[in-house]
């Protein structure tokens, strides 16, 4: 049996990927002292490539790995529609898409019945808004500061100036308002406005969960300036707040739902972009206007469909409730430990986040988490909150492993503080 793990000396793959990838991600992470290199992974956790280290991974690539690394019901899915199946052929009529976006429609909030499939979440943004532009024929995207929607054309467009300056002139149109601000959307909105884009509980900008009242504002400031409503659910969706869509938490039916990471369940990659049946007509003279190679390729279907299974059941979403809760009270009991270096725990659901005193604690504390055997990064926008999201499939036991873990990690930070 071939091996594809540990094949070169960790000195060579950093050295290949240095000079063919990346040398400034190997710069930062060797002067970081964090030059792991994913070997074995399984479950929860991951080993490096060379040493063994094991991490408990609270990463979690954004909710790419809510079903653990290599979950056996993902791989057997794959391998058995490896009998069968392949990429198929984007522009036909196909089976297996056909069947996933059956189940998509019949898992979304009413009225969401169709959807097209993409690879990653930035493409299905990208095709969130040009659906919006062409359906209401107006060229204005609202989209919050601090947020993220991927690194491609338009969803590019949506962030922060530090990552579309180096690639400007984008496309124009593009309006940034604070989240959670309803009168500041209220006034940015306008008859040019063609969507409005939130993430549910935006990641990047420190996991911030907005008012419980915010998206019924949203709701109401787009009906009735005839705006579509865009929601991205590439990082809360799929059971990461408890509930399969986070915007379920707050009583609204968006127009769009995006969808990504967690779909894939961490074995192949596919993303969608689910949306009202009205919508759908943007599509009706040319059904060819928007393509994907292998947007919705066959074997991902197959892998969505057991993702969608496994996520969508009362029992899954139950054992996601109850680990948020354990969460809840252990970390309550650090902050009030620590609170020294600790100044708010942000949670909904899995969706978790734990606020420094400041920014350079918090760098401090990734590699603290690092040395402890935690997998955690800072969010890039926020860089003052460590993002905390284990995988949704984590028992308590590996739970109380995980509080065990991060007790030590604010333990070293609390003593340079």
């Amino acid at each position: 049996m071939p091996s594809y793990i540990g094949r070169l000396k960790k000195s060579q793959i950093e050295e290949l990927f240095k000079n063919h990838v990346s040398s400034g991600k190997v710069r930062v992470f060797t002067s970081f002292g964090m030059d792991f290199i994913f070997g074995k992974r399984e479950g929860i956790y991951v080993y490096d490539v060379e040493t063994g280290k094991e991490l408990i991974n609270c990463h979690c690539n954004g909710g790419v790995f809510n079903l653990g690394h290599r979950n056996p019901e993902i791989v057997n899915t794959l391998k058995d529609a490896l009998n069968e199946l392949d990429i198929g052929n984007h522009h036909l009529i196909s089976e297996q898409r056909a069947l996933l976006a059956k189940k998509m429609a019949d898992l979304m909030p009413p009225g969401i019945t169709y959807t097209v499939f993409g690879v990653g979440g930035g493409e299905a943004v990208d095709l969130a808004i040009k659906i919006a532009r062409a359906y209401t024929k107006r060229p204005k995207i609202i989209s919050a500061k601090g947020g993220y929607h991927g690194h491609t054309g338009f969803a590019l467009a949506t962030g922060d100036e530090k990552y579309k300056k180096p690639f400007e002139p984008l496309a124009p149109g593009f309006v940034q308002v604070p989240f959670n601000d309803i009168e500041s959307l209220e006034k940015a909105v306008d008859s040019e406005t063609a969507a409005v884009i939130f993430e549910t509980v935006p990641a990047t900008l420190g996991i911030y969960v907005p008012d419980k009242e915010f998206f019924k504002g949203v709701r109401e400031i787009c009906n009735r300036k005839g705006a579509l409503m865009i929601i991205d659910e590439v990082q809360t969706g799929l059971g990461r707040t408890g509930k399969l869509w986070g915007i379920e938490h707050f009583g609204v039916v968006p127009d769009i739902i995006v969808v990504g990471k967690g779909l894939s369940g961490g074995i192949y990659p596919i993303s969608a972009t689910s949306f009202k049946a009205e919508l759908e007509s943007v599509f009706h003279n040319d059904p060819f206007i928007h393509v994907s190679t292998f947007g919705g390729a066959e074997l991902g279907c197959v892998v969505a469909m057991k993702v969608l299974e496994i996520s969508s059941s009362p029992e899954f979403l139950k054992h996601v409730n109850d680990i948020a809760e354990f969460f809840k009270r252990e970390l309550d009991k650090l902050k009030d430990e620590y609170s020294d270096v600790i100044s708010e725990i942000r949670q909904l659901g899995m969706m978790m986040g734990i606020k420094m005193k400041n920014e350079l604690l918090c760098m401090y504390m990734v590699k603290a988490c690092y040395e402890s055997g935690l997998l955690c990064i800072y969010a890039n926008n926020d860089p003052s909150v460590l993002q905390f999201l284990p995988p949704l499939i984590i028992k308590e036991y590996e739970a109380e492993e995980v509080i065990r873990r991060l007790d030590r990690a604010l333990s070293m930070v609390s003593k340079i503080a």
